[in-house]
């Protein structure tokens, strides 16, 4: 039986400071609880990220597994436990596209993001239909000056997402409703 509060102490090397509503805040980053990996992610669906440059895959990735939220440009795929974190360029380019259809097979769910901020969407309407995977929409950046939430989540219900996530990531907003989202029978979450 593992310790339910076991994931409070692993945040950086301890000497953060914790504020309110498990926040850690540092000179590099902002840290948050949970983790994903304390939520006996062996058992969580897997999900794959695609979106255009910018669109905040990695900020997401980041923030789903727990760490600090720092830029780093992704330069190719990056393949965790239960997320696969791919550069914009995969999707932007029609042969590097080829790629991200073979590496969605690896995953239980495809998540198409779109930026809140973008002016047009990459994605055609009903493209939800080539892959034999589950497909969410994840709009990011909702909480910027310039957001568009509604826009968005239009455009992902039309590429035929039929569900939809809206997310911070680096105010945490929307990430324990999609750790929920990916939550197989049995895994305990660190907030029960």
């Amino acid at each position: 039986q593992r310790d339910p509060d076991h994931h409070r102490d692993r945040v950086g090397d301890g000497s953060l400071p914790k504020s309110s509503a498990g926040v850690y805040e540092g000179k590099d980053g902002i840290c948050r609880v949970p983790f994903y990996a304390d939520i006996g992610y062996t058992y969580m669906k897997k999900i794959i990220l695609m979106g255009r440059s910018e669109c905040g895959k990695t900020t997401l990735t980041q923030a789903l597994k727990g760490e600090c939220i720092t830029y780093h440009k992704t330069q190719y795929i990056n393949y965790f436990d239960v997320i696969i974190d791919t550069p914009g360029e995969y999707i932007q380019t029609k042969n590097l596209g080829y790629a991200l259809a073979l590496y969605a097979y690896e995953a239980d769910i495809v998540g198409l993001l779109l930026s809140a901020t973008e002016p047009y969407s990459l994605y055609p309407p009903n493209i939800t239909c080539m892959v034999n995977r589950e497909v969410v929409g994840i709009v990011t950046k909702i909480n910027e000056k310039n957001a568009d939430i509604e826009r968005a989540g239009r455009w992902l219900r039309l590429t035929g997402c039929k569900k939809i996530f809206f997310v911070d990531s680096k105010r945490q907003e929307g990430i324990p409703e999609i750790l929920e989202y990916l939550r197989e029978e049995g895994d305990i979450m660190p907030w029960e």
